[in-house]
């Protein structure tokens, strides 16, 4: 009776060490399969967000250039304004818009017209000349905001198609919570193990480098994303507007309308596109701060993937 007791105790205290060392076997087995393979999902992304940054960058040279460019040309526009602004009036004054002028006004333009009426001569062909050349560079000036606004645009778009892919998706979201869930149970059965003297240094080991995970916290990386995503579209869609302000303001079609009314549609059209243009240019300045903190939050999360990776292979 005393041998088959002792028989039966010993089965009993080997089946729990088999359980024991089951149970920790396992534990290793889920930790692998669970938090294996996320260190390259983030390195992708950690790629992307850079990518972004560096489009975002661009665009916000491009947007400032495009700023700068409009106030150089409604300076050039205002230099044309005022240095010729006599003979325009005079112009202005003989168009159909002298039925509006009074007896006494049109009297003193003619005087001053008839007055001041000679030969041309070098002056006469200086002056033309320099009207002709400002009004060359204005519509170059022009045409260069207009392009800048286009690449503007365009990494915007680009940007905005980069972080709307560029987050942590469902399936990858939950391998990280089960891996935090495996190191939780890794730790359980390596407290189990030692208290039957079981060497645990390995699992240990394990349980350090991959507890990290447990301090990720993915919502600030979507949320960089997100923040990138919706600046990139408003900088697109200012842009877009913009681009077609900008070569409205600087077409003939608005140009050579020569009345007060047409000089004044050029010049606000102008306006708004240089007011667009600084739009797109904050949005993408924003773009590119909000891509570069993700850069951020991704790399604490990879190197947690890294290290934890490491020691499961």
């Amino acid at each position: 009776m005393k041998k088959t007791s002792l028989i039966f105790s010993l089965c009993i205290i080997c089946s729990a060490a088999m359980a024991d060392d089951l149970s920790m076997n396992a534990a290793l087995r889920a930790t692998y399969t669970n938090c294996v393979g996320i260190d390259n999902a983030l390195h992708d992304m950690k790629v992307r967000a850079g990518i972004n940054t560096a489009v975002s960058g661009v665009g916000t040279g491009l947007g400032i250039g495009a700023t700068a460019v409009g106030i150089a040309k409604a300076k050039t526009d205002a230099m044309i304004e005022e240095k010729f602004k006599r003979i325009d009036g005079w112009a202005y004054t003989a168009s159909g818009n002298v039925e509006t002028a009074s007896n006494d006004d049109f009297l003193a333009s003619m005087k001053e017209m008839t007055y001041n009426v000679r030969p041309a001569d070098d002056e006469d062909t200086q002056e033309s000349e320099e009207k002709q050349r400002l009004t060359a560079k204005s519509k170059k000036l022009g045409n260069w905001r207009t392009g800048l606004l286009v690449g503007n645009t365009i990494t915007n778009l680009a940007g905005a198609t980069i972080s709307g892919a560029n987050k942590v998706e469902q399936p990858l979201q939950e391998q990280i919570q089960n891996c935090v869930a495996s190191v939780k149970v890794l730790r359980g059965a390596i407290m189990q193990a030692r208290l039957n003297q079981e060497d645990v240094s390995e699992a240990e080991q394990i349980e350090s480098a991959c507890s990290g995970f447990e301090y990720v916290d993915v919502s600030k990386i979507n949320d960089r994303a997100k923040g990138a995503l919706v600046s990139s579209v408003v900088g697109a869609g200012t842009g877009v507007v913009g681009v077609i302000t900008s070569a409205l303001a600087n077409s003939d079609k608005v140009r050579n309308v020569d009345t007060e009314q047409g000089k004044k549609k050029e010049k606000n059209l102008n306006t708004t596109a240089n007011i667009l243009s600084a739009g797109s240019t904050v949005a993408s300045a924003s773009a590119t701060v909000f891509s570069a903190s993700q850069i951020k939050e991704i790399k604490k999360a990879a190197e947690v993937a890294q290290k934890c990776t490491g020691v499961l292979k």
